[in-house]
């Protein structure tokens, strides 16, 4: 059987107009997905193994029923992970937009999903009735209270760090660099963007509307899409860096010769630098404070380890070459033991 391709025609008005974007809501439902399924090795299983316990006694107090019988193999409903324009965007946001789904785009996807997956009398009836969206709204507000509220500041700092580094890919090589680096079945061909390993078939126009390329932290290793009107055509894929920061790594912890010769925190901050990172970033991704970080960051910058540069209204660090080599130094000392 062959493998069956989706061709998204990309015009020049689509070039202009997309953009990255994140979604509290999205990193919520992929999250919901993979605490109900069966565990499978993924980079994240740490953060699985710590947040099954609060997942469990959410499902005693809040009817995550709902939510997961909107979400088949393959498919989910696209009016429970709205997606912003940009950037910026708070939980609230895009709570409300949940509430306010046209009732037709609810409707469609609840039929879709109650034909692709069995759900209780109880819960069809939720689902079918005309407070759908609000009901379904609300227990996603508990959700994120319970399982990823807490630890937004890190997730958030991934999934900036992923767009800055994307976002300068397609500024530096254009689309075929930044969209073949995105994930094995998304390219830049002739023109257009190809998905492969789709469910049929198929080519889809942008139409004028751009494209949102949204990370995900939850999502590994699957790539997920949908172009369907009202919602703004969107391409979500795996960030990078996920499987460093939720294992904790310690490269440069104890008695490292990194570590005595420059601390250990700034040897974890030179560490964390394999991409370009900003202050507020490093904190999150850290534990340490932002002050903090931004005195030792200027210790590193002194030393000619780092080096900064403006990227939009961020300033942003990376690693200089003598940086490198002491982190792949301690890499190397760490995985001799």
């Amino acid at each position: 059987m062959g493998r069956k391709v989706c061709y998204i025609q990309v015009g020049p008005d689509d070039l202009s107009r997309s953009r990255f974007a994140i979604s509290q809501l999205w990193e919520l439902t992929a999250a919901i997905r993979l605490l109900a399924g069966p565990p499978f090795p993924t980079p994240i299983r740490p953060w699985l193994a710590r947040a099954r316990e609060r997942f469990q006694a959410l499902r005693r107090e809040a009817d995550l029923d709902v939510v997961l019988a909107l979400h088949a193999p393959g498919w989910g409903a696209d009016f429970t992970s709205p997606v912003p324009t940009g950037l910026a965007g708070t939980i609230g946001d895009l709570l409300g937009q949940v509430r306010a789904a046209p009732p037709e785009a609810v409707r469609r996807d609840v039929a879709e999903a109650l034909s692709r997956k069995r759900a209780s009398d109880r819960v069809r009836t939720i689902l079918t009735g005309d407070g759908a969206a609000g009901y379904v709204a609300d227990v996603l507000a508990a959700a994120w209270q319970a399982l990823l509220e807490p630890e937004w500041p890190v997730l958030r700092a991934i999934l900036e760090r992923d767009v800055v580094y994307r976002a300068g890919q397609l500024t530096a090589f254009g689309w075929a660099t930044a969209l073949d680096g995105l994930h094995p079945r998304l390219s830049w061909r002739d023109g257009q963007i190809e998905l492969l390993d789709q469910e049929a078939e198929a080519e889809v126009s942008l139409a004028g509307r751009g494209l949102l390329f949204v990370p995900s932290v939850f999502l590994w290793p699957r790539l997920a899409s949908r172009y369907d009107p009202p919602w703004p055509p969107a391409v979500m894929y795996p960030a990078r860096g996920v499987a460093a920061l939720w294992e904790n790594p310690e490269p440069a912890t104890g008695d490292s010769g990194l570590t005595r010769l420059i601390g250990p925190a700034r040897a974890a901050i030179l560490i964390a630098l394999d991409g370009p990172a900003s202050t507020t970033q490093l904190a999150a991704m850290l534990g340490q404070t932002i002050g903090a970080v931004g005195d030792h960051l200027a210790v590193l910058r002194a030393a000619g380890l780092t080096v900064r540069a403006r990227s939009g209204r961020s300033v942003l660090y990376r690693r200089t070459a003598v940086g490198d080599a002491l982190a792949a130094a301690a890499a190397g000392q760490d995985r001799r033991g």
